[in-house]
């Protein structure tokens, strides 16, 4: 399992934030892997895993970007109906609570990235590389999933 990084930027919600931080990365030859906005009135936050954290970090600070990052679990699973309710049981099983998720694929696609806020790292980490193995065993079509770990 890999572990990468979220950065969340809190931002204003107005027209072309988005774009003006997806140049910031795109100058600085960061890939974005996922992204989620969410706005409330003037207020927006956007939830990203990048490619080259570092990398990412040093160009948001440079553009006044202010920035939190998390420790986030990388698993695989199948792409297919009720992998996801198997791995999310298997987590609240656990007694480990998703307080946040995002996902997106295109149709027909083979592959989709899910990223889930949970509360325990340890234990999330330990059920995620049984529960995942136990699904890609189960299904040829390989999917991604990004655990946040708080």
């Amino acid at each position: 399992m890999a572990r990468a990084k979220q950065l969340t930027i809190s931002h204003e919600n107005r027209p072309g934030m988005v774009a003006e931080i997806a140049k910031v990365l795109g100058d600085a030859k960061v890939n974005m892997l996922s992204c989620l906005t969410t706005t409330s009135e003037t207020k927006g936050v956007t939830h990203l895993v990048v490619d080259k954290a570092n990398k990412a970090k040093r160009a948001l600070a440079n553009a006044g970007l202010g920035y939190v990052e998390a420790d986030v679990l990388c698993v695989k699973l199948p792409n297919t109906f009720g992998a996801l309710e198997k791995f999310a049981r298997k987590l609240a099983e656990k007694n480990i609570n998703i307080s946040m998720g995002y996902a997106t694929s295109g149709e027909g696609s083979r592959k989709t990235t899910v990223v889930l806020a949970v509360s325990d790292i340890f234990v999330a980490r330990e059920s995620s590389s049984s529960t995942a193995a136990r699904l890609r065993a189960r299904c040829a079509l390989p999917c991604c999933a990004v655990a946040q770990l708080r």
